[in-house]
């Protein structure tokens, strides 16, 4: 816990809450109000969640960040943890320090003795036993937890109640009734435990708080995707991409689109694609399992210069894998996936504020240029929430794609659907256009979409897609660089590890160690400005959350220097802690200045 001196009380700059228990517990219902309050009293905020694959039960915990200034992510250490079991304590207790407070159920008894680190301040209740004694429910005993918590962090009373009503209300007078009585029923065991406000020695300063909205990449995506004139979207639920689905049902209708709940992934893409040769731009989401079904309509979109965008909301695999973890390895599927070669394009964003942009960028990408046009996320990146600032409509440019009237269908001696052009992009008719009627099939074609096995029109046919995608490089997304240009030490990484090399770079210039970070956000067709950033730096760290190093060999693949990459790869179904990811970097230099000095001495 960081915290400033004023009349001396410290004043709030960055702390570390988590709530942990069983899976249905309540612990990101907790996180979700508590982030609120937070971004209401002006701080920035950021949650994570950690959940066990399965519906119900199992450890899950979920975390929240809030801080003044520039943080990135979620730090390696806990301030305040609601341990809603005696598990709880221990799959955390290596984050609790003598400074961390710990508020126990103990309903059924006391926590083990010598499982804190000594120092650590212990509140010990049984809320699940009052909430089974007084409302007859064990549900509610996070809502009851979450009355002695806001009295530790200084909470106003009031200021809970109407969180409270914010979360509950549409769900219903009776449960919001239960859940604020239950409010009340933590906020009096405070008063009897002698807990007064602010009691966990530190305090919020309200402040004019710039306007924020907290928001999951999920939810980014499919704003973004609305904001640049998506209109149809197909998908089946899947974790982690589910919320991409459920966000469109809601909002999308009211754009007067349409967005559909599928039998599978199969029908998923092959009704987008259908929807998208209508001239409606289109999308689909999803995860590994799901990405491997739509292999073959993938290729189906790039033969038939389909537009369509493809979320792919990557987890730990192969197989069903770990549904509920990060991970970062469907890359090469993404890039080199389906059978034959077509053109694609794979942008990857980092944050939930980039997901909203990237996700305009790719809509109107797919619609120009005519392919498939990934997202690459991951669980952390889709699911975990974030405060950013509302999103800037007056940036967002809605750009058509070549596309005939029928007055210009008239104007043409014939219409030719796959038509070739200098630039490698088709002028396309939508059905019912009169004179624009085509056909479009996954074998190999002319320029009017008849099957062709004509070897001169193959050759030329395979070389217009694929200059399209010379062509679009001019345009797609550049990556955003920080640090000096000079800056010996180089790091590459996508997805949420963004955020993690952002504030692992902090600790690192504090030890001395100059570095500069590129986060690319067009990851396929590789931008020359990536092989520049490697060529410039003496090393490069690149960030592979999968067990190949996927991002490694596609640099190395591209013409990257590979004695310059050194790849650092995790795979267990952790996410990154900024902590985590400096002991490797130091651990790494130090060797490698070992290794110096072993080869100066022998000289």
């Amino acid at each position: 816990m960081t915290s400033t001196n004023t009349n001396s009380q410290p004043v709030l700059e960055d702390i570390s809450v988590i709530v942990a228990g069983q899976g249905g517990d309540g612990s990101l219902t907790v996180i979700t109000m508590l982030a609120d309050l937070f971004r209401n009293a002006g701080l920035n905020v950021y949650t994570e969640r950690d959940v066990a694959s399965r519906i119900r039960g199992g450890h899950a915990a979920a975390t929240m960040r809030a801080f003044i200034g520039e943080k990135h992510c979620i730090g390696s250490h806990i301030d305040l943890l609601v341990a809603l079991d005696e598990e709880a304590v221990e799959k955390k207790v290596h984050q609790i320090s003598s400074n961390s407070i710990v508020v126990f159920d103990d309903s059924s008894g006391p926590l083990r003795s010598g499982l804190l680190p000594e120092g650590t301040k212990l509140y010990a209740a049984p809320f699940n036993r009052i909430a089974m004694r007084t409302m007859r429910r064990e549900l509610y005993k996070n809502s009851i937890a979450f009355g002695i918590v806001g009295r530790l962090l200084g909470l106003e009373d009031e200021a809970m109640r109407q969180t409270f009503t914010k979360r509950f209300e549409r769900r219903g007078q009776i449960i919001l009734d239960y859940n604020i009585e239950a409010l009340e029923l933590g906020l009096h065991l405070a008063d009897e435990m002698g807990i007064k406000r602010g009691e966990g020695k530190y305090r919020i300063e309200q402040t004019e708080p710039e306007e924020q909205i907290l928001v999951m990449g999920n939810e980014s995506i499919a704003f973004g995707f609305m904001a640049a004139g998506g209109r149809f979207f197909t998908g089946y639920p899947i974790t982690p991409s589910t919320e991409v689905l459920e966000t469109l049902q809601k909002w999308l209708p009211r754009c007067g689109g349409v967005a559909r709940q599928t039998e599978d992934e199969l029908a998923g893409i092959n009704m987008a694609i259908g929807a998208a040769l209508t001239g409606v731009r289109t999308m689909t989401a999803t995860s590994g399992p799901g990405i491997s079904l739509m292999q073959e309509g993938v290729g189906h979109a790039g033969s038939g210069e389909v537009p369509l965008v493809i979320v792919d909301c990557q987890r730990s695999g192969p197989s069903t894998g770990m549904p509920t973890k990060p991970e970062q390895s469907d890359l090469n599927i993404m890039v080199f996936g389906g059978h034959g070669d077509f053109p694609r394009i794979v942008l990857t964003p980092g944050h939930p504020d980039d997901c909203f942009y990237l996700a305009v960028d790719a809509t109107n990408l797919a619609d120009k240029y005519q392919c498939p046009v990934f997202i690459a996320m991951d669980q952390a990146l889709s699911q975990n929430i974030a405060s950013v600032k509302p999103f800037n409509l007056d940036e967002v440019k809605v750009v058509p794609g070549k596309r005939l009237t029928a007055e210009e269908v008239a104007e043409l001696d014939t219409y030719k659907r796959y038509s070739f052009s200098e630039d490698g992009i088709s002028a396309f008719a939508a059905p019912g256009t009169p004179g624009g009627m085509s056909l479009v099939t996954g074998n190999e074609h002319d320029e009017f979409g008849l099957v062709s096995t004509d070897p001169k029109n193959r050759v030329k046919m395979m070389d217009k897609r694929f200059h399209k995608i010379e062509e679009a490089k001019k345009e797609l997304p550049k990556g955003r660089h920080f640090g000096e240009p000079d800056a010996p030490i180089g790091f590459i990484g996508i997805g949420m590890m963004y955020g993690v090399i952002l504030d692992a770079r902090i600790e690192l210039e504090k030890r001395g160690y100059n570095t500069q970070y590129l986060q690319p956000r067009t990851l396929w067709p590789m931008l020359d400005e990536t092989l520049e950033f490697i060529d410039r730096c003496e090393r490069v760290y690149v960030i592979d959350l999968n067990a190949q190093g996927q991002i490694a060999h596609l640099l190395m693949h591209q013409g990257a220097d590979s004695s310059k990459i050194i790849s650092i790869r995790r795979y267990d179904g952790l996410p990154y802690r900024p902590g985590y990811l400096v002991n490797q970097i130091v651990e790494r230099e130090e060797e490698l200045n070992n290794n110096d000095k072993k080869e100066a001495k022998a000289q």
